[in-house]
């Protein structure tokens, strides 16, 4: 099997990282040229991994075509690319629905939007998929966890907690800032922030079958630190905020 990819960003890189340190068998990957920094570096790491000369090529010689181009790209280019009705595409566009997709790529191919996350690379993290599709599935299993939508409605939920990927690594940041202020030295302050809140992670991973206020509620002891620090981001918004900034990114979704 041999899988292209039409457009070479972080998310490509990722993907592509994850494939090729995992146990999916193919052929080739083939990446479009238009980054070609990190297509260099990619091939430069992947002896399966060349660059086509364009983006048709990809489409002419590949089983699987993954579209990971921005939502105005995907909108000037697709259209113009010639598909076959026997390949699978899976978009990683945000703002294209399945409608819009299929009414670009003309052909009656099986086409699946993905939300994978830059932690791919490392074989971790979830990756929602509509609609469902078991090869589909089997392949981002291999890959972090598969998660399986059957309302493209309700994907768009997801799309929009994606969107807190770079708040949470800004949260990160200020910690370690925060620490660094006080003497502590970088490295040492970056290692214990991420430390913790990769074991803090894995534990609400544990205990996910129950409600998570639980995990917030076992948290705290009466008067305790933890007690103070949520009470005190709850006095000033910090939750509703990014309630808020959810319903802001659905909102910005919901209009295409």
């Amino acid at each position: 099997m041999k899988l292209g990819f039409i457009g070479t960003g972080k998310i490509t890189s990722s993907v592509v990282t994850g494939i090729c340190r995992s146990n999916i068998s193919f052929k080739k990957i083939i990446l479009s040229p238009r980054n070609r920094s990190v297509a260099k570096n990619l091939k430069r790491k992947f002896k399966k991994v060349i660059i086509a000369k364009n983006n048709q090529e990809i489409v002419n010689s590949c089983n699987w075509i993954f579209l990971a181009v921005t939502p105005s790209v995907g909108e000037k280019i697709i259209k113009h690319l010639k598909f076959k009705s026997s390949q699978t595409i899976i978009s990683f566009i945000s703002t294209m629905t399945l409608p819009q997709l299929k009414k670009a790529v003309k052909v009656k191919a099986k086409i699946v939007r993905a939300v994978p996350l830059p932690p791919i690379s490392l074989r971790k993290g979830p990756v929602p998929i509509f609609p469902p599709n078991k090869k589909i599935k089997n392949f981002f299993n291999k890959l972090g966890t598969a998660v399986e939508i059957t309302n493209e409605k309700l994907s768009k939920n997801f799309w929009s907690t994606s969107g807190m990927m770079a708040p949470f690594y800004e949260l990160l940041s200020t910690m370690s800032n925060w620490l660094v202020k006080r003497g502590v030295k970088r490295d040492k302050a970056q290692k214990y922030i991420t430390s913790l809140f990769v074991a803090l992670s894995e534990d609400a991973v544990v205990n996910s079958k129950k409600d998570l206020k639980h995990l917030v509620k076992e948290s705290q002891t009466p008067k305790g630190l933890n007690e103070q620090g949520v009470k005190e981001l709850r006095k000033a918004g910090f939750y509703k905020a990014t309630e808020k900034t959810l319903n802001s990114i659905l909102k910005r979704l919901n209009k295409v």
